[in-house]
């Protein structure tokens, strides 16, 4: 069965964050749509990273069907996080994908998990200092927290190891081993 993965991008996002999990979920076999999260008038695909680099959406926001999706990765960087939790079809699109499926996020970006109401009762990481903006949930500062169908990460450090984890966590364990002892990971 192909699985479907969106991973959404606002201008600011952090490149590492971003590109990351799209190399290692389209490794594992994932269908992988970079989602292009633009302000209203701009009919371009590309989306400018915090550091400088602009990465090509597949599809626009406004083209997502997030019912064909059981997986959705929110990168941090700022102001990449804040554009993310300020669309309101990105919360909408969270929250649908997370009806059936698996939402995550990492740095900053759990402010957008919030912002869509999907962290009442999640236990969850960000990056340091960021648990002051988030009203619900529980902060842990854990690495990489996961949490019924959340999961969390709490930086660019981390952006590798939490996609190998989220594999693990949607029944890729095998795939998530073979991939880590091929791009040489040390464990």
């Amino acid at each position: 069965m192909t699985r479907n993965a969106v991973i959404f991008l606002a201008p600011g996002f952090e490149e590492l964050e971003a590109l990351a999990p799209a190399d290692v979920f389209r490794r594992a076999g994932l269908n992988v749509v970079l989602c292009a999260v633009l302000p209203s008038g701009d009919s371009s695909l590309m989306v400018p990273g915090a550091h400088g680099v602009r990465v090509q959406g597949d599809v626009r926001i406004e083209e997502l069907v997030p019912a064909d999706f059981q997986l959705a990765y929110l990168p941090g960087g700022m102001p990449g996080a804040t554009n993310l939790a300020a669309s309101a079809a990105v919360l909408e699109a969270v929250r649908t994908i997370r009806a059936a499926g698996t939402v995550c996020a990492i740095c900053a970006a759990p402010i957008a998990l919030d912002a869509a109401g999907l962290l009442d009762g999640v236990e969850y990481t960000c990056y340091p200092g960021f648990e002051r903006h988030i009203k619900a949930g529980n902060y842990t500062g854990k690495f990489i927290q996961k949490s019924g169908s959340v999961l969390t990460a709490c930086g660019p450090g981390a952006a590798v190891d939490f996609s190998l984890e989220i594999l693990r966590f949607i029944g890729l364990g095998a795939m998530a081993g073979s991939l880590a002892e091929g791009m040489q990971l040390r464990r």
